[in-house]
């Protein structure tokens, strides 16, 4: 079968394009590298069976061309990191919603089954823990442009819940909890790899605030195998699920789980939010997601520890020095 994925050359786009290699598919990516990366993919590159667009998923033409023949989409090509969303608000919030309008649009005239990236972002502050897919969601000012990739996320979910019903588009959404894992950066406010390349060059950890805002991360190749048990499920077709790891662990804790596994010889440093974010930002204290439904359905369960992912990734960045 072919695959297009839009981000493709992204941190979880390049795992799942090594994933459907490995299951002998063939693979089309479409990315512009704003955020992703000819070094995630360069691996497949020679593969006969991966090929590469590079340029917007807002060029119909090209997308057009990337979709050609393909059986299955995965639309992970989006705008991400708190950090980018205030840095670049209005490009950001074209790209997650308009982008999602334009791929969805060509996927639902061509029937092509799609898999929609959502995020735990979609749930916002809301102070009941852990989060059900039915949760309800809690944001804060429509001012404070943090929120803005909370609302596009939205949209885009029920954008794809509007062409499976008037165009009968076959998807499935997964909200994606934390994930980290090797290849990702640090650039836009991604907390774990900032925090094991501080301590891999011996600088200051530094946590936001007070360091209790807590979270639970899950590795990449457990996130890539929950999104294809969902994808290729025909039970799940309609519906969304959090993907999600185990394991709730302060800011602060795991800045100290970070040190510990690297043996860093890194301090702490607390710095107040308006110091470290542009003006629009708020935090959300808790996020802990709830996966029962993911695993009652597909039987999916991550297999990957914090400790496992803090050494995955500190085993990257050495191997990339």
């Amino acid at each position: 079968m072919k695959f297009l994925i839009t981000g493709g050359a992204g941190f979880i786009g390049s795992h799942l394009a090594g994933r459907l290699l490995e299951r002998g598919e063939e693979v089309v990516v479409l990315d512009d590298l704003s955020t992703g990366s000819r070094k995630n993919i360069e691996r497949f590159l020679g593969h006969p069976k991966f090929s590469i667009h590079e340029g917007s998923m807002l060029e119909k033409p090209l997308l057009a061309k990337a979709i050609d023949g393909a059986d299955g989409l995965f639309h992970l090509g989006a705008a991400l990191g708190v950090k980018r969303i205030l840095e670049r608000p209005l490009e950001s919030l074209i790209t997650n919603m308009h982008g999602t309008e334009v791929v969805l649009e060509m996927a639902a005239s061509k029937k092509v089954r799609t898999f929609i990236a959502s995020t735990s972002e979609i749930y916002g502050k809301n102070p009941l823990q852990p989060l059900t897919e039915e949760s309800d969601r809690v944001l804060g000012s429509p001012l404070l442009v943090r929120w803005t990739y909370s609302e596009a996320k939205a949209i885009d979910e029920s954008l794809a819940v509007i062409y499976g019903q008037s165009h009968g588009l076959p998807f499935v959404i997964g909200r994606f909890f934390n994930t980290v894992g090797p290849r990702q950066t640090g650039a836009y406010g991604m907390v774990l790899p900032s925090f094991v390349k501080s301590a891999l060059n011996g600088e200051p950890l530094n946590v936001y605030g007070d360091g209790s805002q807590s979270r639970v991360f899950c590795h990449v190749e457990d996130a890539v195998e929950g999104m294809m048990s969902v994808y290729f499920n025909d039970r799940a077709l309609g519906d969304v699920f959090n993907i999600g790891g185990e394991g709730e662990v302060t800011i602060k804790a795991l800045a100290n789980m970070v040190i510990s596994e690297t043996g860093s010889s890194s301090r702490i440093e607390m710095v107040p939010y308006e110091k470290a974010y542009a003006k629009g930002f708020e935090d959300t204290m808790r996020r802990i997601p709830d996966t029962s439904k993911i695993r009652a359905l597909t039987g999916w369960k991550p297999k990957n520890s914090l400790q496992q992912i803090i050494r995955d990734v500190a085993s990257q960045m050495k191997a990339d020095l």
